[in-house]
């Protein structure tokens, strides 16, 4: 594989210039700001991504701080029950669909044309439609604040849940318009998420360079091939659902009301189609960063690439049919529990066969624990927990009694949190340095790593025990007797150190943007192709479209006398 490297005018020799954007040379500020608006460039587009990600996150933190000093101590009337289900509502709502999404598509953004040797992603003017579309879902769903309940009214926030059931959704119980910009936002954000997961799929599948078969691609490359399938799949019942309960709203068409004829279960078979996948969507990514980070900071191939991507493609497959396990108390009868049951702990054996993997990664690899590698292994500790408590929940009669409880939303943030925020922090530590030319601080880093795995566990592994003891979800405060205030007070505590961490992080950010080290183009000695080019990469990505022969195409060029074609 050979790589051209560049000249002094950042342009690799041989290259056509039609190759270089305006957009690469410095202009005035208003010119820097056009040229990111207008951009198409993947990288470009990745960055905003993750951006857009980053101050979603903020502001859903607030507002689960908010919501955590509500339910600090009993009968706390900081907070009214009317704003406390607003806060929820917008807190779930961003998380999901304003942050975590576009996390992970900013990372499919700016690293799958890199990790296949391609110089774009296929269609890179849909990619930025894809883009914008996120962006002013965004701006929709806030835009109830102001216009909520209409021009000649005071505005306000959707009150009805990030997973809308019904009846709660209908006219009589959701005056105003804040729902129907939820609906909106989350439709307008829905078809930006099928514009990026197509072309996803068709960059991967058709863009490959020469020599990268499918067995020979990056796992993170097998991972998103994935998740834009499951994309595809996944978001058009919930879009579809929308479309529906905005005929209900306006046009009175009944789908969901059930005094008239229709089903409120089938909204909830509807969002859940949608809304179980959307975690395995979410956690792939996360599994896609672990299999790039463990092995770099292992000094260690991955273990058992073949049974990594056979495991992903069973997850895929097996996790489309896991919803109902969120609709046992609803009476699906027997047989559908049954079923639903058997399919939840199924799709644990290909999960679980990822971790054995990442752990024979790590066992006798020459372990470097940099701060992408601390993230990395809380992440492998938590996602195990979480999957634990999974299981538990997927039997039927124990999810009965938790059902709606705390102990549910303990499992859920240890799967958000615990696995899929911990590797996105991972992953902006490992891939900042390509994407800036500059590295973060590790000091600052592991400030950030042990506050945030301390105020983790005090908020999560605590929240499981309300749960147990009956502390029903959703409910903005509790009398004293119930024994739940103790336990509360430590889960708010905890939400306070993983705020203080995120403020740590943005500092990091901030100031490593400034001050940084110089990254050079391979800091960590890495293996997969984005770190054969500059830090950060021209707009062509490669002079030379690359030829690879291996899954290692770095380690090829480092140790000619070894490659890794002779192993595979």
């Amino acid at each position: 594989m050979t790589v051209k490297t560049a000249t002094q005018d950042g342009i690799p020799d041989g290259t056509d210039s039609s190759w270089v954007s305006e957009c690469d040379y410095p202009g005035t500020l208003l010119e820097r700001i056009h040229g990111w608006v207008i951009t198409v460039d993947h990288k470009r587009l990745g960055i905003m991504y993750v951006l857009l990600a980053l101050a979603y996150l903020l502001v859903g933190g607030v507002l689960a701080i908010l919501i955590r000093a509500q339910l600090a101590v009993p009968n706390n009337h900081l907070i009214s029950p009317q704003v406390f289900n607003r806060l929820f509502t917008l807190h779930g709502t961003t998380m999901i669909f304003l942050s975590a999404m576009p996390f992970i598509f900013g990372f499919a953004n700016y690293l799958v044309p890199l990790m296949i040797g391609a110089r774009d992603m296929a269609f890179p003017r849909l990619n930025a439609f894809g883009f914008w579309l996120t962006f002013f879902s965004g701006l929709l769903l806030y835009f109830s604040l102001i216009g909520g309940e209409g021009l000649s009214g005071a505005g306000t926030a959707p009150d009805v849940g990030w997973f809308a059931y019904s009846p709660l959704t209908s006219r009589a119980f959701s005056k105003g318009h804040s729902t129907d910009y939820w609906i909106l936002g989350v439709m307008v954000g829905g078809f930006g998420s099928i514009a990026t997961a197509i072309n996803i799929v068709t960059t991967i599948i058709t863009m490959r360079c020469p020599g990268m078969t499918l067995m020979k691609m990056p796992l993170l490359a097998w991972l998103y091939l994935v998740v834009g399938g499951m994309v595809l799949i996944a978001i058009s019942p919930l879009t579809a659902a929308q479309i529906m309960l905005l005929l209900d709203r306006f046009l009175g068409a009944h789908f969901f009301d059930t005094q008239a004829g229709g089903s409120a279960v089938l909204w909830m078979h509807f969002f859940w189609i949608f809304g179980h996948p959307e975690v395995y969507i979410l956690v792939l990514p996360a599994f896609a960063f672990a299999s790039e980070i463990i092995p770099v900071f292992s000094r260690k191939a991955i273990f058992g690439y073949p049974v990594m991507v056979g495991a992903t493609v069973a997850i895929g497959f097996v996790s489309l049919s896991v919803w109902a396990h969120h609709m046992f108390t609803v009476g699906l009868g027997p047989t559908a529990n049954t079923f639903f049951t058997i399919s939840t702990m199924f799709v644990a054996v290909p999960t679980g066969m990822k971790i054995f993997n990442w752990i024979a990664t790590m066992w006798g690899g020459k372990l470097i624990f940099a701060t992408p590698m601390l993230f990395s292994v809380g992440f492998l500790a938590q996602f195990l927990i979480a999957g634990l408590t999974g299981v538990m929940l997927a039997a039927a009669p124990f999810d009965w009694q938790l059902n709606n409880s705390y102990f549910v939303i303990a499992h859920f943030h240890y799967v958000i949190v615990g696995a899929i925020i911990f590797m996105i922090f991972a992953a902006i530590y490992y891939w900042f340095p390509k994407a800036t030319g500059r590295m973060l601080n590790e000091r600052l880093g592991k400030w950030h790593f042990y506050l945030f795995v301390i105020g983790f566990h005090l908020t999560f592994d605590t929240m499981h025990v309300p749960g147990i003891l009956g502390m029903p979800r959703r409910i903005y405060t509790y009398e004293a007797d119930r024994g739940w205030g103790t336990l509360n007070f430590i889960c708010s505590v905890g939400a306070l150190f993983q705020g203080a961490a995120l403020v740590v992080f943005v500092f990091n950010i901030i100031r490593s943007l400034q001050k940084g080290a110089i990254a050079g183009s391979d800091p960590w000695n890495a293996w997969t192709l984005e770190w054969s080019t500059p830090s950060p990469p021209p707009s062509y990505n490669f002079a030379t479209i690359p030829e690879v022969r291996s899954r290692r195409p770095l380690w090829d060029i480092k140790h000619p006398t070894d490659p890794d074609w002779n192993y595979e």
